[in-house]
């Protein structure tokens, strides 16, 4: 684990100052690497590669950028789980013990297409000394980052977005993607709000070819859903999929431990570790004293004493918010419309005095169909199919009686059903899901619509959630396709973030590649069986977690009092940011609005929240170019 940077001249030219950009990129991104650093640049000095070092995997001879036999050169981050296996499989030499050296002698195999025999989580650069030609990858999931620019000919690439703006002209928002994350907290398909600057889509590769770069996807899931086999089938598949998969992610030359949220995921992925690591587990919860709404400890508690291994709480006070709050936005790189990801960082901080790896339960909720709106969303069905007649019980989550246990879970959703069904009941699927999910309305006022242009999201959205690799037969298996594929990199976004800010390495057992598969091929009324949440990953692996963790609705995942600050103890703090002179003069948003909205937000409302981490987000990027800028002189 750790970062990476480069750049080529697409143009075969020598690039002016080339080390000096190099050591600025690794400068600004030590902080995912303490444990070494490295910068390497070809005899031309037209290609380059910097790296700073996490020590997890061959702790000894495992420095990068590491080059093979043949003068092939890699930058790598992330963690190949099934390395072993490779070295076998390739018949390479263990120089280094390390998983580095196993992409090197993949390539070497099979070329561009290793990056379909590695299970893990990656993103790399490798140069190929004999071809002249950068090749980078990404995974299937997007768990390791990876962005790009070109500026004058010159490629650049990083793990962070801060690594590649000392080389932009000017830090501008990119009016598109700020659409997109007014519409839906994210940004769709590889595009970040930084103008120029963009991500690498998960299960893609880009290479250079000549003077231009070529961009190609390697991988995706079709949901190719499977009607002959049983429940007991896929309850007994899961189980085994599950375990092989938290069996290649402890692996590691140092201890690991794990987030324990007190919810289902993170539950299950630290019972089973436990059993697996013999006494070596242990496991970080934060709670908050705002009351039972922000703090789960008790359920984490729970999972720990009945699987046995440590857990560490941390209280998280008014003053950490207001000590750390900027520190989070800087290294998240983009603003998210989540509280939660201050919660994760200082859990992070924690655990980083403790472990170098820690497990986490990302992806869980996506591939298995663990948020609300899933179930008001197959309310909705039922209502309609109750009333056209259309409902086919055996291949559809959809039956009459389904419903009635799940009524009462409901209650707490009004808002959300208000929304929802404002315009009616009938309309095609795809534009029901985007009015369930569309944030702009809600801050309509504190926008200036004016500024950003004819851009409408929708078109993106109806793009993804249409894909042709879904079933068309299934509205659920469309609705957790879309947040997959849009709101789980934004996750992990977080979860790298939150981890690396403190030198710390985030695995995620969920997010195994024949796992994901695997799922894809589960019948949505087993996946979400009369309605409920998680059905079959609650039943098919019950017995490594209390059943009142297991069975538990009220899910809320490291909740943050944000709201209660806001109009208590760091009240004076947000309205010094907000109210400040750079606030006021902002070209694409309301702040004073904003400001006039605090009295009015609900305890769970995320608008102001919003609006607070977009200001933060320009003056930590915006504000700042001159100094970015200045790191290369």
């Amino acid at each position: 684990m750790c970062s990476i940077a480069g750049m080529i001249n697409l143009n075969g030219d020598s690039i002016k100052n080339a080390r000096r950009r190099l050591e600025v990129m690794n400068q600004l991104q030590v902080h995912r690497g303490p444990d070494g650093h490295g910068i390497w640049l070809s005899e031309k000095e037209d290609v380059g590669f910097a790296h700073n070092r996490l020590s997890i995997i061959g702790l000894e001879n495992g420095s990068q950028p590491m080059q093979d036999e043949g003068g092939n050169w890699i930058c790598f981050n992330g963690e190949i789980y099934n390395y072993i296996e490779l070295q076998k499989e390739i018949g390479c030499p263990n120089r280094t013990g390390s998983d580095t050296e196993v992409i090197l002698y993949a390539y070497r195999k099979w070329g561009e297409k290793c990056v379909e025999h590695l299970e893990g989580m990656f993103a790399f650069a490798l140069w190929d000394a004999e071809k002249r030609t950068l090749f980078c990858a990404r995974d299937c999931f997007g768990v390791k980052p990876f962005y790009y620019t070109v500026v004058d000919g010159i490629f650049y690439f990083a793990s962070e977005i801060k690594a590649l703006l000392p080389f932009v002209s000017e830090v501008e928002t990119d009016l598109d993607s700020f659409r997109d994350y007014l519409t839906f907290q994210f940004c769709l398909e590889g595009k970040t709000l930084f103008k120029g600057l963009q991500e690498l889509k998960p299960a893609h590769c880009i290479k250079s070819v000549r003077s231009s770069l070529k961009e190609d996807r390697y991988w995706q899931v079709y949901y190719n859903l499977d009607f002959e086999h049983t429940e007991k089938y896929f309850r007994e598949e899961l189980k085994q999929k599950m375990l092989e998969s938290v069996k290649y992610h402890i692996r590691s030359d140092v201890p690991v431990g794990g987030y324990v949220s007190g919810g289902v995921d993170s539950s299950i992925v630290s019972a089973i570790a436990t059993d697996l690591l013999d006494g070596e587990y242990m496991g970080f919860t934060g709670r908050y004293s705002n009351g039972r709404d922000f703090d789960e400890s008790m359920y984490a508690e729970e999972v720990a004493k009945d699987s046995g291994f440590p857990l560490h709480i941390l209280d998280i006070k008014p003053k950490d918010f207001i000590d750390n709050i900027e520190k989070v936005i800087y290294y998240l790189d983009e603003p998210v419309a989540g509280p939660g990801s201050f919660s994760q960082y200082m859990v992070s901080q924690l655990a980083s005095k403790h472990r170098k790896v820690v497990l986490g339960g990302q992806g869980g909720d996506e591939i298995f169909g663990g948020y609300t709106r899933y179930l008001v969303a197959y309310f909705e069905q039922c209502i309609k199919g109750a009333i056209e007649g259309t409902m086919d019980p055996d291949k559809f989550i959809v039956t009459y009686e389904s419903i009635i246990p799940n009524l009462a879970a409901l209650r707490n959703y009004k808002p959300m059903l208000r929304s929802f069904w404002s315009n009616g009941l009938f309309e095609e699927p795809e534009k029901r899901y985007f009015a369930l999910i569309n944030r702009a309305p809600e801050i309509g006022d504190c926008v200036r619509w004016e500024k950003l242009g004819a851009y409408d999201p929708y078109g993106s959205y109806e793009k993804l959630f249409l894909a042709d690799n879904v079933n068309d037969r299934s509205y659920f298996d469309r609705m957790t396709h879309f947040d997959f594929k849009t709101l789980l990199p934004a996750l992990l976004q977080v979860e790298d973030r939150m981890s690396m800010a403190h030198g710390l390495e985030s695995r995620v057992p969920f997010l195994d590649k024949k796992i994901v598969e695997f799922a894809a091929t589960i019948p949505a009324n087993i996946k979400f069986k009369n309605g409920n949440m998680k059905y079959l990953l609650r039943e098919g692996l019950q017995e490594y977690v209390p059943e009142q963790v297991m069975q538990r609705k009220d899910k809320m995942g490291f909740p943050t009092p944000f709201n209660q600050y806001v109009k208590h103890e760091a009240h004076d703090f947000v309205m010094d940011i907000l109210t400040s002179q750079a606030a006021k003069g902002r070209e694409l948003i309301d702040n004073i609005r904003a400001v006039e909205k605090i009295e009015k937000e609900g305890q769970f409302g995320r608008n102001i929240w919003g609006m607070f981490c977009l200001e933060l987000w320009q003056r930590s990027f915006h504000d700042r170019q001159a100094e970015f800028r200045a790191l290369l002189n």
